[in-house]
């Protein structure tokens, strides 16, 4: 799976150090399944995406959705296994830890960035 950095644009901040990119099906079913967590400052970037859901998670996440320019949309904050989210207006996703986003001081209108990793 392809990685990428998440950055605060207006800020210049690092979001998230690491988030895998979910590009095919298979990645996009999988997400964050199996795993019992996520480490501070990883996440998953779901490109193409304007819902999620936390059917057989095990732990909560944020999410972040952006629009087509990859300005902030709508935060949800610790969203619970077993529920869904969605953002009509957004075109991706971003799953981080749960209190990450308002640990970092994002908020709606920030722009984000998805600089690759190089691998």
């Amino acid at each position: 799976m392809k990685k990428c950095r998440v950055v605060i644009a207006d800020t210049g901040w690092t979001l998230l150090n690491v988030a895998e990119v979910a590009l095919t099906s298979g990645e996009r079913m999988r997400g964050l399944l199996g795993r019992s967590g996520l480490p501070a400052g990883e996440g998953l970037f779901l490109p193409h995406c304007w819902t999620v859901h936390t059917f057989f998670m095990r732990f909560p996440v944020d999410v972040a959705y952006v629009t087509s320019d990859n300005a902030v949309v709508k935060l949800v904050d610790e969203l619970k296994p077993w529920r869904i989210s969605w953002c009509w207006l957004a075109q991706s996703a971003v799953e981080m830890p749960a209190g990450w986003a308002r640990k970092m001081g994002l908020s709606i209108g920030h722009v984000l960035n998805f600089p690759p990793l190089d691998e």
